[in-house]
């Protein structure tokens, strides 16, 4: 077993700091998870609660490479999508635009052209705001849908990366359009229910996408959010996924730490030819650099490490992660077999808390180095 000491003390001390008021830290090294522990709280206000390592976070981002590009990934397995096709040939109201050109392989690489955010959500219906379950979320994602679609593009097709939240939501539409299911319902029955993840799953207006959503569970809260007027838990922090429903393709997604490390396994076995739910050469597809982009760290859905990462000194170039804006963050480095799962609620009660950014390549640089003793 790793000696967890040195790991305990800084991530305790990263909670007396206020990087974050908690977490939960697994680390699966050679396949044996060998530190999996919770820290701080899950949420300050209204009420204190102690995180436990079962405790639900809101994964934002990390929603991108846990579901929507594997969603991608299984219409291309089953033949209902092409990789390189261009857009428009699955959705006709993009004929005769330049975004109709791009192709899955760049809105999952994030070289699309597109913006990397919009304020979509203060043009939308808004009369959810106080109660969800009043939300009129499909006229909102047929009008979010619209916006994408009219965006000017800030670079041709291909011919630069900017990280783009646009390029995600909009997948999840070319998602729902081929598979005749919401993304949410696709994920569930294509890959949460097939692997045991019950613990992951998009959350609506009227509760968690899951086979037992009426089962009790433990949020770590995240903002004390102006717009909607309330301490944020139990939903979505991301105001474009929240008029969407729940559910969108670039954030959404709530899971536990030891869930996250169950999807991570099953691309890391996907590439080893011993998958559950991906082919190989599509698996190596989603963590491979893509080359057609100069200066890029982009793969398709996940990113690799870039000059300063957040992964630290110690990865290799083979490794491949993602962040979630809300202090979540993945990191595998296939080379020595080590995945560092973190999940943490850095934005509550405040977004404007930014010293995990700091944080987290030293963490990893410890990790590293704990396990390169055993």
């Amino acid at each position: 077993m790793l000696s967890i000491t040195p790991i305990d003390v800084t991530m305790d001390q990263a909670v007396n700091d206020g990087v974050f008021p908690g977490g939960v830290l697994l680390v699966d090294f050679k396949g044996e998870t060998v530190h999996h522990a919770a820290y701080g709280c899950a949420s300050l206000s209204p009420t204190q609660t102690p995180t436990t390592v079962s405790t639900l976070y809101d994964l934002a981002s990390l929603t991108k490479p846990l579901a929507t590009t594997l969603a991608v990934m299984l219409l291309v397995q089953d033949q209902h999508l092409i990789l390189d096709r261009s857009i428009c040939q699955y959705l006709p109201d993009l004929n005769d635009t330049g975004l109709g050109q791009a192709t899955p392989r760049h809105l999952l690489s994030h070289s699309s052209g597109l913006p990397a955010w919009k304020p979509y959500y203060l043009e939308c219906d808004d009369e959810g705001r106080s109660k969800p379950s009043q939300m009129n979320s499909l006229d909102n994602r047929q009008r979010i849908y619209d916006l994408i679609h009219r965006e000017a593009l800030i670079y041709p097709v291909g011919g630069g990366m900017v990280y783009s939240d646009l390029g995600f939501i909009l997948l999840t539409e070319l998602v729902e359009s081929i598979s005749g299911q919401s993304l949410a319902e696709l994920c569930l029955s294509r890959m949460f229910i097939p692997i045991s993840t019950a613990d992951t799953f998009f959350i609506t207006p009227t509760g968690p996408v899951c086979p037992t959503p009426q089962k009790v569970r433990v949020y770590a809260a995240t903002e004390g959010d102006s717009w909607r007027g309330r301490v944020l838990s139990g939903e979505v922090h991301d105001e474009n996924a929240y008029v969407l429903g729940g559910i969108a393709g670039h954030a959404g997604l709530f899971s536990t730490a030891s869930d996250v490390l169950t999807i991570v396994r099953e691309y890391v076995a996907a590439v080893k030819e011993n998958g559950c739910i991906l082919r190989a050469d599509l698996a190596r597809l989603c963590v491979t650099r893509q080359d057609y982009v100069s200066d890029s760290t982009r793969a398709l859905g996940w990113d690799t490490p870039s000059r300063a990462s957040s992964s630290g000194r110690h990865f290799s170039d083979r490794s491949f992660g993602h962040l979630g804006f809300t202090g979540t963050s993945i990191w595998v480095d296939p080379t020595i077999d080590l995945i560092v799962v973190l999940l943490t609620n850095r934005v509550h009660p405040s977004r404007d808390n930014n010293q995990i950014k700091e944080f987290r390549p030293r963490l990893h640089d410890l990790i590293y180095e704990c396990c390169a003793t055993l």
